[in-house]
Order: C-alpha cells, then sequence, then structure tokens
C-alpha cells in the first residue's frame, strides 16, 4: 500500500506504456480508489482496484474506522501488492522484544530508590526500533500511530518518515511487536530490522547550508545596493557596509563555497573531473578577486554580492541532485531480516550460517531450506521460484536431494539432512551482495574538461593582450576576474541537476523509482532488454480465470475455503486468498487442516485439490469438495502482465532487442515468447542462476538492462549494466537495483526511456543557451565592459532563464 503519496506507483504504476507523458495528463484515467494507480485493462476498472491487495487495504481500512487517512493522503501512492498477503518471518521480531524487556528488566531501578523518587517517577519502558517500508507523508504516520495505538499494552510511537523508522515504548505482558507487525503488514507496511545509525544524509546537511547562504547572501546584497545606487565612500556608513559585506561574502564563502572547493579537489585528487570542479574555480577567482579589490579600495574587483548568490543557487541545484535519489532509497527497508533460523532435530533453533553437513534439519511451512537436502519426509511439496523461476511448486519423494532455496509450501513441517554447509549453499551465493560499480557521466566529464580547458584559455589569451596593449595590471587583473566571474556553469550545475530532479519526480508518478543517481549515463548505452519470467514478465501467483466463481461461493462455503488456504504458501492458495480477503472478510470455521501431500488439503468433511482426489470428478481444475460433492471449480493461469505485450512491441520499436532467461520450462517459456510476440531465439528457459549469467556475459552485458525478482537473477545482476526489478519485499535484489518499479503492469520501464529522452533533449538545450549566455557575458569581460554591477545582474538572469528552459523543457513529462 502506501509507499508513498508522490513517491511510489503513481498515476501510473503501469501508465508508462499507455500513455504517451507528451500529451496525456494521468487524473484523467481510471484511478485505483486506494492508490490512485491507472486502472489499465477491464477488469480493473470494473472492480475499481489495480489489484487484489489494493481492494483489501481500501475495505481494511475502512473496517477499522481509519478512512481518515483517505481524505489527506497524497491522490496518488503505492499500490499494495502480495506481500499484504504473504506469510513473513517475526521470529526475529520476538526475539529483539524478548531481549529489550530482558535488558529493561536488568536495568529497572530498586523499588526503594523509585519510591524515594516519587511516585511520578516512571519506571523503565521498553522500547524498540525499527524500519519500516512504506512511510511516505502525513497520512502513513497518523495510519501507523492509530494502528499502534488499538495494540494491549501499547505506550508510545514515535514515526519518523524522513529516516523510514518507528520507535516503540509499550507497558505489560499483552504487547506484542510481531502481532503489529503483521497488522502493519496487512495495511501495505513492512518491518525490518533497524539499520546502521543513520548518518544525517547529504540532502538534510546541504538544507543547513542553503539556509545559512540565503540569510548571508540577503545580506550581502542589502549592503550591496546601497553602491550601486549612488552612495559615495565619503558617507559616514560607508565603510561599515563595505565591512558587512565582506564579513556576510566571507561567510557564505565558508559555508557553502568550501563544500564545492573541498570536492573539487577531490575529485582531482582521483583523477577525475568534476562538475564541483568548474563550480569551485568560479568562487575562489571572484571571491578572491573580491578580497582583494576591498582590502586595496578598488571597487570593480567587488563581487562579493555574486559570490554569495552563485554559491546559494548552486547549493540549490546539488540539493535538487540528491534529494530524490535518497527519498526512493529510504522507501526500501535499510537492511532486511536475516535469513529464518533453522530448527535441528534436537530441537534447538540455529542460524543459516550455523549448519553443516548432515545436520538433520526440520523446515517448517513457508519456510526456505538454507543448503542442499535429502528428504527424508515420505512427500514434500517445495516451491522453486525464488532460485529457478519454476513457477509451479515441484513433488519431492523420501531420499531426493532438494536444493538450496527451495520453499516447503506444504501445510507440515519436513525432514532434511543437510548436504553441505551454508558457505557452499547455492542459496549463500544468491544473497551475498553484489559489487556495484559506479557508473562515470562520461558526457558530463567531456562538458566538464571543455569548460575548464575554454575559459582558463580565454582568461590566459585576455590577460595577456590587457597585459601587452595597456601595461595596466589592475586593469589586467580586473579583466581576469571578470572572465571567471561571469563565466556561469549555471547549465550544468544548477539546470542539470533540476532536470534531473523533474525526471525523477514524473517517474514516481508512473511507478518507477530511481535509486542510483548514476542510472541516467547508463540508460544511453541500453542496447539489450533482459527479462526474467516469473513475478517479472508473469505475477508472482497465478491468475484465478473466473472469479465470479469464487464471488458466487455461500458462506459456509467461503469460511470453509479461507480456513484451507490461510496459513497455506502453496501459490493456488495465495491466489485464493488474494481474492477472497478482496472481496470480504470470510467467517471463520474451527477445524484441523490436514494435507495430502501432492493432492490438497482437507478439514470436517471439506477439501480443496486435485480434480477426483477427493470428489468423483475429473479434469484439470481445482476443485472445492464437501462430502465428495463438488462446491466450486477453481481455473488457474501462469499469464503475461497486462500490458507486457504492447509494451514489449513499444520497446521493440524503440530498436531494444528483447529476451526473456527464466528457470521454467521451456515449454512454458516458449509459449510466453509466442503471446509476446518475441522470436522463439528470444526466450530461453531451464537456465541456472549460473547459465543466466554465463549468457549476458557472452552476449555482452556492457549494453544490457536486466528486469528481475528473485534470488535466481541475483548472478545476472551483477554483471548487468544496469539493474530494475518490479519487486520490493524480498530483500534480495533491490539492494542492487538502479531502479525498482510497482505495480500489475511493466509500463513504467517505457517510461523510464521516454522520460529520459526528454530529459536529455532538455539538457542539450540548455547547452546550447549557455554556450551563448557565455559568449556575450565573457566577450563583455575581454572587452573590459564587465563590472560588478553588471555581473550581479547577468547572473540571476542567466539563472532564470535556464530554470525556465529546464521547466518548459520537462513539463510534458509531469
Amino acid at each position: 500500500m502506501v509507499v508513498d503519496g508522490d513517491l511510489r506507483a503513481p498515476s501510473g504504476v503501469a501508465t508508462g506504456g499507455q500513455r504517451r507523458p507528451e500529451v496525456a495528463v494521468h487524473r484523467k484515467k481510471a484511478a485505483c480508489r486506494h492508490c490512485g494507480a491507472a486502472l489499465i485493462d477491464d477488469r480493473m476498472r470494473a472492480s475499481g482496484f489495480c489489484c487484489a491487495g489494493c481492494s483489501y487495504v481500501f475495505r481494511l481500512v475502512h473496517e477499522h474506522g481509519l478512512e481518515g487517512y483517505y481524505r489527506f493522503k497524497d491522490e496518488v501512492t503505492v499500490p499494495a501488492d502480495a506481500a499484504v498477503f504473504q506469510p513473513r518471518d517475526y521470529s526475529w521480531l520476538e526475539d529483539a522484544q524478548r531481549d529489550a524487556e530482558m535488558t529493561c528488566r536488568a536495568g529497572s531501578p530498586d523499588p526503594a530508590v523509585q519510591s524515594r523518587r516519587g511516585r511520578e517517577t516512571p519506571p523503565y519502558i521498553p522500547q524498540l526500533t525499527l524500519d519500516v517500508q512504506g512511510i511516505s507523508c502525513a497520512a502513513c504516520v497518523w495510519l501507523i500511530e492509530r494502528l499502534f495505538q488499538e495494540q494491549p499494552g501499547a505506550r508510545e510511537i514515535i514515526v519518523n518518515p524522513q529516516y523510514g523508522t518507528m520507535r516503540l515504548r509499550w507497558l505489560g505482558q499483552g504487547f506484542s511487536a510481531a502481532n503489529f507487525a503483521r497488522q502493519l503488514q496487512s495495511f501495505g507496511y513492512l518491518v525490518g530490522p533497524p539499520g546502521e545509525t543513520p548518518a544525517e544524509p547529504e540532502s538534510r546537511a546541504l538544507v543547513k547550508r542553503i539556509g545559512l547562504c540565503a540569510a548571508f547572501a540577503m545580506n550581502v546584497m542589502l549592503f550591496s545596493l546601497p553602491a550601486y545606487f549612488g552612495m559615495k565612500s565619503t558617507y559616514e556608513w560607508a565603510g561599515l557596509f563595505g565591512v558587512l559585506n565582506v564579513a556576510f561574502g566571507t561567510l557564505s564563502f565558508l559555508v557553502g563555497g568550501v563544500y564545492f572547493l573541498g570536492r573539487g579537489l577531490h575529485a582531482l585528487r582521483l583523477r577525475a573531473l568534476h562538475i564541483d570542479l568548474p563550480i569551485a574555480l568560479g568562487i575562489v577567482g571572484a571571491y578572491a578577486g573580491s578580497l582583494y579589490g576591498w582590502l586595496t579600495g578598488h571597487e570593480r574587483f567587488i563581487y562579493f554580492d555574486f559570490v554569495a548568490t552563485f554559491i546559494l543557487l548552486m547549493l540549490v541545484g546539488r540539493w535538487a541532485q540528491v534529494a530524490a535519489v535518497e527519498r526512493n532509497r529510504r522507501r526500501l527497508l535499510s537492511r532486511q531480516p536475516k535469513p529464518q533460523r533453522v530448527v535441528l532435530a534436537s530441537g534447538r533453533a540455529v542460524a543459516p550460517e550455523q549448519v553443516r553437513t548432515d545436520d538433520r534439519l526440520r523446515i517448517a511451512a513457508g519456510q526456505t531450506l538454507p543448503v542442499e537436502a535429502r528428504l527424508e519426509t515420505a512427500e514434500a511439496t517445495f516451491s522453486l521460484a525464488s532460485i529457478n523461476g519454476e513457477a509451479e511448486p515441484r513433488l519431492f519423494g523420501p531420499g531426493q536431494r532438494v536444493p538450496a532455496g527451495a520453499v516447503n509450501v506444504g501445510r507440515g513441517e519436513v525432514a532434511v539432512v543437510a548436504l553441505q554447509p551454508w558457505g557452499e549453499s547455492l542459496l549463500a551465493q544468491l544473497l551475498a551482495p553484489g559489487e556495484r560499480a559506479g557508473q562515470r557521466h562520461r558526457l558530463l566529464e567531456l562538458i566538464v574538461r571543455w569548460y575548464l580547458v575554454g575559459i582558463l584559455v580565454i582568461a590566459a589569451v585576455a590577460g595577456a593582450g590587457w597585459w601587452w596593449f595597456t601595461g595596466d595590471g589592475l586593469r589586467t587583473w580586473a579583466v581576469l576576474t571578470a572572465v571567471l566571474v561571469v563565466s556561469c556553469p549555471c547549465a550544468i550545475a544548477l539546470a542539470f541537476p533540476l532536470a534531473d530532479e523533474i525526471a525523477t519526480v514524473a517517474l514516481r508518478r508512473r511507478g518507477v523509482f530511481v535509486r542510483e543517481a548514476d542510472l541516467w549515463p547508463k540508460l544511453a548505452r541500453i542496447r539489450k532488454l533482459v527479462f526474467d519470467k516469473t513475478g517479472t514478465l508473469t505475477l508472482e501467483t497465478p491468475v484465478l480465470k473466473h472469479p465470479e466463481t469464487l464471488a458466487a461461493l455461500p458462506a459456509e462455503a467461503r469460511a470453509a475455503l479461507y480456513a484451507l488456504v490461510r496459513d497455506n504458501s502453496h501459490p493456488l492458495s495465495q491466489c485464493l486468498l488474494e481474492n477472497l480477503l478482496a472481496t470480504g472478510t470470510p467467517g471463520v470455521v474451527a477445524g484441523e487442516v490436514k494435507e495430502t501431500v501432492g493432492f490438497g488439503v482437507a478439514m470436517d468433511g471439506w477439501s480443496l485439490g486435485r480434480a477426483g482426489w477427493c470428489d468423483a470428478s475429473a479434469g484439470e481444475e481445482t476443485v472445492l469438495a464437501h462430502d465428495g460433492q463438488v462446491v466450486a471449480r477453481f481455473a488457474f493461469a501462469d499469464t503475461a502482465r497486462p500490458d507486457a505485450k504492447a509494451e514489449i512491441a513499444a520497446l521493440r520499436s524503440r530498436g531494444f532487442d528483447t529476451f526473456i532467461l527464466s528457470g521454467d520450462h521451456r515449454e512454458k517459456v516458449a509459449a510466453l515468447a509466442r503471446e509476446l510476440d518475441l522470436p522463439a531465439g528470444h526466450a530461453l528457459g531451464e537456465l541456472t542462476p549460473q547459465a543466466k549469467a554465463g549468457w549476458l556475459e557472452a552476449a555482452g552485458a556492457d549494453d544490457v538492462l536486466m528486469l528481475g525478482d528473485g534470488a535466481n537473477d541475483s548472478l545476472a545482476f551483477d554483471r548487468a549494466l544496469c539493474r530494475g526489478t518490479p519487486v520490493i519485499h524480498r530483500g534480495v535484489l533491490e539492494r542492487k537495483a538502479d531502479f525498482y518499479y510497482l505495480g500489475r503492469g511493466i509500463g513504467g520501464l517505457r517510461a523510464l526511456f521516454e522520460v529520459d529522452a526528454l530529459r536529455r533533449r532538455t539538457q542539450t538545450a540548455i547547452l546550447v543557451f549557455s554556450i551563448a549566455y557565455n559568449l556575450l557575458a565573457v566577450g563583455l569581460a575581454v572587452a573590459g565592459r564587465m563590472n560588478p554591477l553588471v555581473a550581479a545582474a547577468l547572473m540571476p538572469i542567466n539563472s532564470l532563464l535556464t530554470l525556465a528552459i529546464v521547466t518548459l523543457g520537462m513539463r510534458r513529462a509531469l
């Protein structure tokens, strides 16, 4: 659900492919009643929701009397994805609560001391600080606080939306942090362990500098204007005005200018040309000349007003560059829970890292097998989707080898014998953090290089010329100072970051979230798009073909079905659970659910499973039966996302070669390729994670954009130039991704390229204008026609015109 009012899945979680950014206005489209995302097919428009998750959360909000959330939330927020329905391990949180309570009891004051302090002094109260994925705005904070107040024993909650954290305090034994986390999950918020103590974000530090430099700039202008308007040097306050001018200009240099100077020098030490270098050059030249002019009484050198205003504008541009990416990163948990502990045959729970060869393990329902193991239970059903992309669960018999990363989707516990330690496990390799090499912005470096060369050459030639013809050292130095002052790099220091910020905001409205600033230079190099199949081109769970069958069930059957599927990790059960909860909360039926592995589940005469198992029917559907009589038949399909065919066709028309690399069966991959009109040779199935990575290396990974969603894509992710993922609740790929996108479609991918095309065209226009401006301004300086007043007027005019070009150029993306 809610991960951001303006930050996740806006107007178009999948609208990129359904709208032309140049002309469409997302608010005019039919929108989801919960998140505001565009409804991209007839089924969505008929229901009023983009997915079952949004329908479920919308109803849940109203059932809890929290409909006030919709009155002041952002117009578009993040869709509630399948994570609201899926079981999630919170044993780590139970341990954390227990540790917090033990620490609290150990630190509680002696009762005698407590009585001497007085009754008004409260005892020590246990507390936990946790990360929360999904906090975006005041509405999210309000909703979380209201839900916390419903918990027994709840004392106080402090939610920090900027860092994505919450601090809980509670009293008594009735409070359960795990239950609270499960409730938050049902509303679309995921709780994770606290990350490292967050350092102050760069954007916040820049805001402090901006605030101070804005004050300094206003004071410099205040004490400079009288001189421009005719104040004589003999005026009794002229000296004081000059001193204050110097003081505030110096403070601006120390607070803001040193920031760029330090970063420029650091780039030089790394033998890189960074945009901060020409900024630092202009600031130092203008400040040094101004200080000299004040000390010697030569007013033609004094540009303190220019220095202060220029620093302020450059800081604003830098803030725009980093703030959007920081916000998108904070929408994810800073640290995912560690892999769930496993229980040894002795009953002792150990971390996956402690598993050794020949250990006997008990794998609970819904738990992931950490290492390759031999099955000792009679039969068991495991899902291999996360490690090889195989959509349908697989039935394993006694003695068979079960691969690491397989998930027990049966209802009962299974016994296995580890065949390897954790360090040799495929899952350990897939979950290992990959190194992410930063991408250098070659075009920007080229612009900076030629900018520096051009300005220094012009300044040197102009200085030599003036010295040769006039022999006037002060006049020559004045020209040199004027050239350095007016050669304004606003285009690349202010307008470029603003264009990036507008592009990032525009993508958020389409459900695409930029995590790394170097995504932009990568996009220009992309020639091949590589998709995983399961969970990327298709949805994570199968699609129920005829949902009206479920809606028509009588209340007793709905309650029985709910009891059969609610604790079942099988993909078909998860699909039925989503659809059940989206249409209302079923009644509760008590009874023991028993599973017949490979066939289905049963409870008190009710059964759900293969046709012909507990009834006399035949066929391929999944059958709900009561006392052997068929009550309902359910058919499922592993289909492409609603807009996949149209989006892939549009991407191919833009010149991208498109491929599918999947671990699923070749026949299924080939069928999907036919559905999407892809050449047969562009869709490969039954690939291991290593084979996917090998294909990228063989095909050339330096122009590949890889899209995947599971651990089986991790090795290929590490090799691809650019990486994106459609899900953010597994804790596997999002930390490696350059961007992530949400929703039921993949339209945000085309929006990514369309918005980037607008961004690049806008930046080209900015460069053309900047060249024209610098020819004019530097020409005036070389001709000796530049003075502080003209420079003070030209610089803000140039900045405003540059920002106007950005606004006009990017308006079609919003």
